[in-house]
């Protein structure tokens, strides 16, 4: 199975440029309900995923939560907790299945490391329980 089938195009996502400010990012976060977001750069390749936790942290530690003083701050300068990492589209299927068992979602990149587009543990999850229930049912 090829992992195209799983795959959330970019442009259907919510997304950061990693020249982005911290404020812009806790807004484009809050616009699309997510709670952690891929990071790209204007080149398109993957530099990493950002999570509200890491946003709220930097305010808290550098800003003592000063929303305002966030339009300055580069969103490269938030220190990340989690490495998400991709993978190629030409991964197999285990090595996605191995990914998203530690990740809401798995960044897909292409063989010139441009960032494409996610798979999200739901679908897999979703995908696994079909399967599940047709076998079942037999």
């Amino acid at each position: 199975m090829n992992i195209l089938f799983f795959l959330k195009p970019k442009g259907e996502l919510a997304y950061l440029y990693d020249d982005s400010t911290l404020r812009q990012g806790l807004e484009k976060l809050e616009r699309s309900g997510f709670t952690a977001i891929p990071v790209i750069n204007r080149n398109g390749e993957y530099i990493g995923t950002i999570t509200e936790g890491d946003m709220l942290w930097t305010l808290k530690n550098k800003f003592s939560l000063d929303l305002r003083a966030a339009e300055d701050v580069s969103i490269q300068t938030v220190r990340r907790r989690a490495r998400f990492e991709p993978i190629s589209i030409d991964s197999n299927i285990e090595d996605l299945f191995s990914k998203a068992m530690n990740q809401n979602f798995v960044p897909v990149i292409d063989d010139k490391q441009i960032f494409i587009g996610i798979v999200t543990r739901k679908d897999i999850m979703g995908f696994c329980y079909r399967e599940f229930i047709s076998v079942k049912n037999g």
